[in-house]
């Protein structure tokens, strides 16, 4: 078959069974779980994947709810990069979770791609493994980063995935912030403010100094790189010396080894805090290190003209490299594996977008996000095909 054909195949079969991938993105929807407890998702999509006759892990990587699922045999071997979690704070008293971010759609999404692929392997329609790789907390601790680390892309070619936005324009030059998460704790000595205030050693005073030394150094760093924190523990009475304060910061910048240099500029404030008081600094990472998300140039390309392929109007498509915005564990996969990654629109007319309350009607259920989800499925098999039919283009990327 030409490459043609082969993506006309696929779209017979991604309409075939597109009642089945809706299914699937309504289901994790419906458990609507958090980061870290994504139980039921996890073991509703390995029976789904098995179903297909996957080879499924779950736990996979040290993770409880990380799930890795393989079909077909040998190289090419794409990944299509799973999500799953949902957020907190929604309903009438603002105590529900929701999936207002559409990680259900990305569950669905790469599933759909995985099946449809399956079906076309099956065909002897190309050789090459088809991967199904997902990772939990997206939102919080960022377990891409633990799937990294534990070698899970040492033996993938290419990573995909296509996240949903609200709007009408669909973005594939996205960029993320690189992230450190930074923890201090100052340990200092209690006294009584006012009767022996001169015996204290204040560790209040010490976090203080340390937002005081990291703002004189946001006026000699990058327009990209920001610096933000909060005390999260300060002291348990207005009349006795701080004894003990903590501290946390998200660093940010659009280069990780820029970020290196400035993360380190910023523990330096609080070194120079722990001198000027005597409260003694200690410090850690205390959520994962995100990288800066890398989109591959080529693979870009494939996938802006496989998107108006699968029905996305052409005018509709954001080719240009976006400015950073927010940080994400999919930096991670980016820096060690050639990456793809989409923003597409679910086309609402309301104003609404990514978190917001108002965005859960379109994030892969209901008919706009359905449709969204028909388009998402099949830019990423026929990109996937485009590797699988032809895989010197490896070589390229």
């Amino acid at each position: 078959m030409t490459i043609n054909e082969l993506k006309q195949r696929a779209e017979s079969i991604a309409n075939a069974h597109a009642a089945e991938y809706a299914q699937v993105s309504r289901t994790v929807y419906d458990f609507h779980e958090l980061g870290n407890q994504e139980y039921k998702s996890t073991a509703y999509l390995r029976d789904e994947l098995e179903k297909l006759g996957f080879a499924v892990q779950l736990p996979y990587a040290g993770m409880d709810t990380a799930i890795r699922a393989e079909y077909g045999a040998g190289h090419p071997k794409i990944a299509f990069i799973s999500e799953y979690d949902a957020l907190p704070g929604y309903g009438p008293n603002k105590n529900e979770n929701g999936h207002a971010c559409g990680h259900n759609f990305i569950a669905a999404n790469t599933f759909g791609a995985c099946a449809v692929l399956k079906e076309m392997y099956d065909e002897g329609l190309f050789k090459g493994t088809i991967v199904y790789l997902g990772a939990p907390a997206e939102e919080t601790t960022g377990g891409k980063v633990d799937l990294v680390k534990f070698g899970a892309l040492d033996d993938i070619d290419t990573a995909v995935q296509i996240h949903i936005n609200g709007g009408h324009i669909t973005h594939t030059g996205s960029a993320t912030l690189a992230i450190d998460s930074v923890e201090f704790t100052f340990e200092g000595v209690a006294s009584h403010s006012a009767g022996a205030p001169e015996k204290g050693v204040n560790a209040l005073d010490a976090a203080y100094l340390t937002f005081n030394g990291i703002n004189a150094l946001r006026q000699h760093i990058t327009e990209d790189a920001r610096i933000h924190g909060i005390i999260t523990e300060g002291g348990l009475a207005a009349n006795i010396v701080p004894a003990h304060c903590v501290a946390q910061f998200y660093v940010r910048a659009k280069d990780r080894d820029y970020l290196t240099q400035l993360t380190e500029k910023v523990i330096n404030c609080a070194r120079g805090a722990e001198l000027m008081t005597g409260a003694k600094m200690s410090y850690r990472y205390f959520e994962n290190s995100f990288d800066n998300l890398a989109i591959n140039p080529k693979l870009k390309e494939l996938m802006e003209a496989n998107l108006v392929l699968a029905g996305e109007k052409e005018e509709n498509i954001d080719k240009s490299w976006q400015k950073p915005s927010g940080s994400s564990d999919l930096g991670n996969i980016s820096a060690v594996c050639p990456t793809v990654y989409v923003s597409i629109a679910a086309h609402n007319d309301d104003g609404s977008s990514c978190h917001e309350e108002a965005f859960l009607p379109y994030c892969g259920v209901g008919e706009l996000g359905t449709a969204c989800l028909d388009r998402a499925i099949k830019a990423q098999v026929y990109t996937a095909l485009d590797i699988y039919a032809n895989p010197e283009i490896l070589e390229t990327l």
